[in-house]
């Protein structure tokens, strides 16, 4: 009888089972490794985020509040300068001998618009940095104002060896005294402007580039601290599902001061851009607007002086004249005198000085201004009637004193407008500290919490 033998049995399947449970333990530690890393990462990123829009911020509040800004404020005031400098010896001309004291102290204002000149000139020049165009202006405006000062003591030496009624210089020094102001008017006043027009084009691209970069910088960190929260949110629940744990404390508070970190970035970052808003349209444009508007006046009050100190040339500054008056408040007139007639009655004001003069600050400028008007009305009445030194008189007394009543009120606005800009900078820089103060103990701050709240449960697979 044959034996059939009997193979062993086969070895049970459950056998296999535990290389499946240590695989899928060593899963765990790897997928906490990757949630923390995700959630590291787009910590980063919000940070990164905050850090680009201060960054952004500041770099527009350097170059509108320290660097662009203040040179083109420096400009302005050489403008209003030069301007100045001509318009005195303007005055100093027209007048007659027996006008000792009055001579001596525009004389004296004169050498002081000089100094202040020069010194607004280094000041740029210091300013304009490495921009080589900008130096060779500003070089070209120093060579031209040696050559006026030289035309201009000409001048002065010739009127003080002749002896003339007022408003009636010799003719060598009125034709000197053509050179030099064409010189200052043709030449040195329109380089003096496009100073200030190119540090202007750079605080307007400045500003523009910041304004359009801050609110996509913005959205980038509400992106950022969206998915932060998103990825720590996550992180959590998937600990406290996994390990059977309520939620850590360290992790929520990682969260809230993530939440606080994304909320903060995004303050400062609309705070300023609301700064940067007031700077540049309620502080900086007002400031230069009110600057060209002081210098415009200034060169219209030369414009009366010629006009009695070259009777050839006195149709020509009537009219320029009537144009500046109109660059500053248009009103709709063919003539100087019946500009004159239209302004005191007109009610909505174009020009220069319009948008500027609103509400309480409007009526003192305007009253100002209309009584400057008026006195110089009455001095060309006077010089039409051929009494020129009656002319000259009013010129030196009436409408001096209301021009220097205009200018004070202008000055007034300037200077709130002045305080206004350098607020809004100087409170948008305040905030940018702020947030670089607290940002590295934030960003620590959060880094410790997520490593407090995800190492212990890493050590429990050790």
């Amino acid at each position: 009888m044959t034996v059939t033998p009997i193979s062993p049995a086969p070895p049970a399947p459950h056998q296999a089972a535990p290389p499946v449970r240590r695989r899928a333990a060593r899963s765990v530690p790897g997928r906490v490794r990757v949630l923390t890393g995700v959630a590291a990462a787009a910590l980063a990123l919000l940070f990164a985020a905050v850090a680009a829009g201060g960054t952004t911020a500041g770099d527009g509040l350097r170059v509108i509040g320290r660097d662009a800004g203040p040179q083109v404020v420096a400009t302005s005031g050489l403008y209003f300068g030069l301007s100045d400098m001509d318009a005195l010896i303007a005055d100093v001309l027209v007048m007659g001998p027996e006008d000792g004291g009055l001579r001596a102290k525009a004389l004296a204002r004169y050498e002081q618009q000089r100094s202040a000149a020069n010194l607004a000139l280094l000041e740029a020049f210091q300013l304009a940095g490495d921009d080589q165009a900008e130096r060779r202006t500003i070089q070209s405006v120093l060579d031209g104002l040696g050559r006026y000062e030289q035309l201009v003591a000409r001048a002065l030496l010739l009127d003080s060896q002749s002896s003339h009624a007022a408003g009636d210089p010799p003719a060598s020094v009125l034709g000197v005294y053509r050179d030099a102001t064409d010189l200052m008017r043709q030449v040195l006043l329109p380089q003096a402007y496009n100073l200030t027009l190119e540090s202007g084009t750079i605080v307007r691209r400045t500003y523009d580039d910041t304004a359009g970069m801050l609110p996509l910088v913005r959205a980038a960190v509400i992106v950022a601290g969206l998915l932060a929260l998103g990825c720590l949110l996550y992180l959590q629940v998937y600990l406290a599902r996994r390990f059977r744990r309520v939620l850590g404390l360290a992790l929520v508070g990682a969260t809230l001061a993530t939440a606080g970190a994304m909320a903060a970035g995004l303050s400062v970052i609309q705070r300023d851009i609301d700064f940067l808003r007031t700077a540049k349209f309620e502080g900086f444009d007002s400031v230069v607007t009110l600057a060209r508007a002081r210098a415009i006046g200034n060169s219209m009050q030369g414009d009366q002086s010629r006009f009695l100190l070259d009777k050839e040339r006195a149709d020509t500054y009537e009219h320029r004249f009537l144009d500046k008056s109109q660059r500053l408040m248009y009103v709709e007139a063919g003539s100087l005198a019946k500009y004159q007639t239209a302004v005191r009655g007109a009610e909505d004001f174009r020009g220069m000085l319009g948008p500027e003069l609103a509400g309480a600050t409007a009526k003192p400028v305007l009253d100002a201004y209309l009584r400057y008007q008026e006195a110089d009305s009455l001095m060309r009445a006077r010089a039409a009637t051929g009494r020129t030194g009656e002319a000259v008189a009013i010129r030196l007394g009436e409408v001096r004193q209301a021009f220097a009543k205009y200018d004070e009120e202008l000055v007034k606005v300037a200077d709130r407008k002045q305080s206004v800009f350098t607020s809004a900078v100087d409170r948008g820089e305040r905030a940018l500290d702020e947030l670089w103060t607290v940002l590295p103990f934030a960003m620590g701050g959060i880094g410790v919490l997520l490593a407090l709240g995800v190492w212990p449960r890493l050590r429990e697979y050790r």
